[in-house]
């Protein structure tokens, strides 16, 4: 059976965690996203949402591993040889995957291993692709990542950091590519994530239940709706659905040309040195959630609004010494942080151009919004898209 999964458009509030997710779809190489939250918020419904929005991949056709029929730099081997022998490649169209890793699996089910049938009925060394050959080009979801096994832990952070898994098995060696969107949801009151593994998503948000008894009554309604005729609701948000899903597109072709000024650059890293955070992932995350922010919003050049509402959700897990800084103290931190730029840049004349830096951090709310008091994103889409979402 296909399960239906519940309009991503339909999902009522919870702006920022949708923002991130389609931040990440616009452009993968920042990283990925980590959920925070209690149960019952919509994370994990607003992450299978998500590839509904997602357009379908052109692959070569019977290929595991998602292979695109035109990039040789990024097909396996057995796809790259036929192509440099210039053998015509079958293609084929194929949903973004989505795919879950079970806190239970083991190495070789999410690595891939020996076909051991192969192995003894033929003699012939086999290797059975795992759950990041199915995931390469698509989504790599692990609810409650925090209880994730080291070893698995372990072997993810390898991975991700190089798009390539490599597996050894009884002298068969094999690689292939392992490009995925790692996406992690987890209830902080179970525990939280090492370090190193924490700075690998590019992007963190915290979410809370709805408050505003108007909102909760409408989340009621559509769940129960949805519940009911999974296929009628899906039909009532199509428009919607249709024109997020647009959008989505179209910010992908906009990303290349969004232009980052040179003294954007200077105040991202100035920022990432003010909050201290450890190495330059902050830097690049913070400049490439903002390109994705402006291709989201239509707008063709980096600013400093951008770029503070990018730095919103590349902070919260790498500020300091701390793993983790609570969105009720986000705001605050974020705000003495750039009023301290503002002085520091009029008296040092290294450091140009962050005066307008004042307002915002002035106007900033707790927790973290935008200057406008609201979620950028979602104020402008709501306007563009429709009113219901």
């Amino acid at each position: 059976m296909q399960k239906t999964n519940y309009p991503f458009s339909a999902i009522l509030g919870q702006d920022d965690m949708k923002t991130a997710l389609l931040l990440c779809a616009v452009d993968p190489a920042i990283g990925g996203v980590l959920i925070r939250g209690d149960k019952g918020t919509g994370k994990t419904t607003a992450v299978r949402g998500l590839t509904s929005l997602l357009p379908d991949l052109s692959v070569v056709e019977g290929c595991p591993y998602n292979c695109p029929p035109d990039q040789p730099d990024v097909m396996h081997d057995g796809c790259r040889q036929k192509f440099e022998r210039g053998e015509e490649l079958k293609t084929t169209r194929r949903p973004t995957p989505l795919v879950d890793l079970p806190l239970a699996a083991s190495e070789d089910r999410v690595v891939g291993t020996l076909n051991l049938e192969s192995a003894l009925r033929d003699g012939e060394r086999r290797f059975e692709p795992g759950l990041l050959a199915t995931a390469n080009r698509g989504i790599l979801y692990v609810d409650e990542v925090n209880l994730l096994g080291d070893h698995l832990i372990d072997l993810l952070l390898d991975v991700a950091a190089s798009g390539v898994n490599v597996v050894e098995r009884e002298s068969l060696q094999v690689r292939h590519p392992a490009r995925f969107l790692l996406i992690g949801t987890m209830n902080p009151e179970e525990g939280e994530l090492r370090p190193q593994f924490l700075d690998r998503f590019g992007l963190c948000v915290s979410v809370e239940g709805v408050n505003d008894l108007q909102q909760r009554s409408e989340i009621i309604r559509r769940h129960l709706s949805f519940e009911t005729s999974p296929v009628q609701f899906g039909h009532a948000w199509a428009e919607s659905q249709v024109m997020l899903s647009r959008q989505l597109l179209e910010s992908t072709d906009r990303l290349p040309h969004v232009q980052v000024p040179e003294d954007i650059l200077e105040r991202a890293a100035l920022i990432s040195l003010r909050a201290k955070t450890a190495g330059h992932r902050a830097d690049l995350t913070m400049i490439r959630a903002a390109r994705a922010l402006c291709a989201l919003l239509d707008r063709p050049v980096v600013g400093s609004e951008e770029l503070l509402e990018a730095a919103r959700f590349v902070l919260p897990h790498r500020m300091g010494d701390a793993t983790f800084v609570a969105p009720s103290e986000l705001g605050p931190r974020l705000q003495e942080l750039l009023k301290e730029q503002v002085v520091t840049s009029s008296s040092e004349k290294s450091e140009p151009g962050l005066e307008d830096f004042g307002f915002l951090a002035d106007n900033m709310q707790v927790p973290g919004a935008t200057a406008a008091g609201g979620n950028m994103l979602f104020d402008f889409l709501k306007k563009k898209v429709g009113r219901r979402l």
